[in-house]
């Protein structure tokens, strides 16, 4: 059985706290003399002005990793009931680095709690319709059958907005990918396109948010991390081929205001939208980038041949080798959303509120490495 619970902890009373109060360090990188920056507080420009009128239940599918961190605090800063549902694995509430402790006690004193899993489809169908709410967020969502439950539980819900992925364009000679790209049915993210279609048919008041790589303080997959490893380390850096490859990042505080520029915006409805940096970078230049970002010296690159290694399970580069960007003007446009981070500044953010402080998600693995530059010392003796 799953319930609805408030978190608790044993903070200051939250009736003094302010909600114009920012998220302190954790909005923006506290950097090192080596390398500074102009400091970015997480004050999105444009952010919806949230009324008593227009405040509204919304549940987030997920939302105790890395998207759903930073967008539940938007909203309940914005001043909305907001209910996590998640399997209980994780807190629902824990004090992220450099928050201070008034933004913690007054977020962990409002935020709820739905424990369930999605794929229980009738416990999804009869735990939401008793709550009754207004907006999802389904920031974990992988397969259309997973949201069907939810659709049928809330016939009167007001806006479904889904995180997809720009990983379900067709691979394009001409980039970058716009929203209105052909897209390819056998992706890896088939899952996401198919549950677009199906907020499409069912005639829902739905948006799309297709992000490119994110990143980030708690990213949880190897993007920012597999580089600052091996800049810690002193290791020379393998990338695949040429490493000119073009690629794009978008830092985690940015979707997430994206996502709350859609909610409840009628230029969103029925849309999808591409969120990622202003700015492309090459392979090689990310490297650098990293190591600017975090205060490392200028690290040794070494380019290998995929097609000439046997590196059986293991993924030697946390990047589809090719050129992977889109266009984020549309989204500019209609939502006048505009990251507020470039990359190096939000390389940065991600180092010093999480790397920098020796928090990682995976630890290091330089098997890989070993492999393509013991072939290189081969090949240059």
């Amino acid at each position: 059985m799953a319930s609805m619970v408030v978190v608790h902890h044993k903070q200051p009373s939250s009736t003094s706290i302010l909600l114009s109060s920012s998220l302190s360090d954790f909005n923006g990188a506290r950097l090192t003399a080596s390398v500074q920056y102009k400091r970015k507080l997480w004050q999105p420009k444009g952010a919806l002005r949230v009324t008593a009128s227009s405040t509204k239940k919304i549940l987030i599918m997920g939302g105790t990793r890395f998207i759903g961190i930073f967008l539940s605090r938007l909203l309940v800063k914005e001043g909305h009931q907001v209910t996590l549902f998640t399997r209980g694995k994780a807190p629902i509430a824990q004090q992220l680095p450099g928050e201070s402790e008034a933004d913690f006690a007054d977020f962990s004193s409002k935020i709820l709690h739905l424990k369930g899993d999605r794929k229980d489809f009738e416990f999804v169908k009869s735990s939401l319709a008793a709550e009754g709410f207004d907006v999802v967020y389904d920031i974990n969502g992988r397969e259309a059958v997973e949201v069907e439950p939810i659709l049928e539980a809330l016939p009167n819900l007001e806006q479904y907005i889904y995180c997809s992925s720009a990983g379900v364009y067709l691979k394009s000679d001409y980039p970058p990918h716009f929203e209105i790209d052909a897209v390819d049915p056998k992706s890896r993210h088939k899952g996401k396109l198919e549950t677009e279609s199906l907020l499409q048919s069912r005639g829902v008041n739905w948006t799309s948010i297709r992000p490119v790589y994110i990143y980030g303080p708690l990213n949880y997959n190897p993007v920012e991390e597999w580089f600052f490893h091996r800049l810690k380390a002193g290791r020379p850096i393998p990338i695949p081929n040429s490493g000119m490859q073009v690629t794009q990042l978008g830092h985690v505080k940015d979707l997430a205001t994206a996502f709350i520029k859609v909610l409840g915006n009628e230029k969103a409805s029925r849309e999808v939208f591409n969120i990622s940096g202003e700015k492309y970078v090459t392979f090689d230049g990310l490297a650098k980038a990293c190591a600017k970002a975090a205060g490392f010296p200028e690290p040794e690159i070494v380019h290998y041949n995929p097609k000439e290694f046997d590196f059986g399970k293991k993924k030697p580069f946390p990047f589809r080798d090719q050129h992977f960007f889109a266009s984020v003007e549309k989204a500019k446009s209609v939502l006048g959303w505009k990251p507020e981070f470039d990359l190096v500044e939000g390389l940065a953010d991600s180092y010093n509120l999480d790397f920098g402080r020796g928090t990682f998600r995976k630890e290091a693995d330089f098997s890989t490495d070993d492999i393509i530059l013991g072939k290189s010392l081969v090949l240059q003796s």
